[in-house]
């Protein structure tokens, strides 16, 4: 996963992942657009449409994080938005669906770190390129 606004690098409570501290877009080799595929906000938002490229093909994604809105552009493609103001308590979706995640996002920090994921397969990323909005 590509994770954004990562407010800490320590385990908080100790023992728990640092993944916990940030907001991950799903990128994984799936065919749906699930709350876990490619170009989720994992758990929390499911992508419109799959616009991922077949394995082996390099994807393009965008990711804009503009205060509270997240938004994934996947080749191309506008494939996902969330407003964290409206996720206003521990895991319920805006629609009263649930979640994993203990927090409301509406109070999470607007900066923090980026970073990249892998359970221990293959995975390469290039051409990053990071651009501040303010």
């Amino acid at each position: 996963g590509i994770f954004v606004k990562t407010f800490s690098l320590e385990e908080s409570p100790p023992g728990r992942s640092v993944a916990f501290n940030g907001i991950e877009v799903a990128i994984d080799d799936t065919t749906t657009a699930g709350y876990h595929d490619t170009g989720a906000i994992y758990d929390l938002v499911k992508p419109t449409r799959n616009a991922m490229k077949p394995a082996g093909e390099w994807n393009h994604a965008e990711i804009t994080a503009n205060r509270n809105i997240i938004s994934v552009n996947l080749n191309g493609e506008d494939v996902t938005r969330i407003d964290l103001a409206e996720f206003t308590g521990p895991h319920k979706r805006p629609d009263g669906t649930r979640h994993k995640f203990d927090v409301g996002y509406k109070d999470h920090p607007a900066k923090g770190y980026i970073g990249l994921q892998d359970h221990g397969a293959d995975l390469w990323f290039k051409n990053i390129k990071l651009k501040p909005l303010e």
